[in-house]
C-alpha cells in the first residue's frame, strides 16, 4: 500500500544502505559485524549439506520464485518498476569489483519482473 506524502529520495536513501549492508554484513548481530574470527569460527563449525538438503533447498527456492511471480503478477506498474530498480541497487562497494552472482543475481531479479508481466497478461 503506497504511503501518502512520501519521499522518493529518502525512500531511494533508506533502500540503498539497507542493500549496502548485505554484502558487508554478512553475519552481523546486535553489536554490529562479527569478527573474523568469529566468522571463521562459524564457518568450520556448520558441516557441508547433504544431497539432499541440497536438493531441498533447491526445490524450495523453486517455490519461492513461482511464489514471487504470483505476487509481482498482481503488482502495480510502481511495484514492478520498484523491483527492477532494486536490481539496480544490487552493486559491490566503491573500489570492488562485480561479482558474477552478484550480476547474475540482479538479472534474475529482472527476469522475475518480466516472467510475471507475462501471467498479467493472460489475465485479460
Amino acid at each position: 500500500m503506497p504511503r501518502e506524502n512520501s519521499d522518493t529520495s529518502n525512500d531511494r536513501n533508506q533502500r540503498q544502505r539497507a542493500l549496502s549492508r548485505w554484502d558487508n554484513e554478512g553475519g552481523a548481530g546486535p553489536d554490529g559485524p562479527a569478527s573474523d574470527s568469529a566468522r571463521e569460527t562459524e564457518r568450520t563449525a556448520v558441516p557441508d549439506l547433504t544431497n539432499a538438503e541440497l536438493v531441498t533447498l533447491r526445490i524450495r527456492v523453486i517455490a519461492l520464485e513461482n511464489l514471487m511471480i504470483s505476487l509481482l503478477a498482481t503488482a502495480s506498474d510502481d511495484q514492478l518498476r520498484l523491483a527492477r530498480e532494486m536490481a539496480g541497487y544490487i552493486s559491490p562497494r566503491p573500489g570492488f569489483t562485480q561479482h558474477p552472482l552478484t550480476i547474475h543475481a540482479a538479472a534474475h531479479m529482472v527476469d522475475l519482473v518480466e516472467r510475471a508481466k507475462h501471467f498479467q497478461n493472460s489475465e485479460s
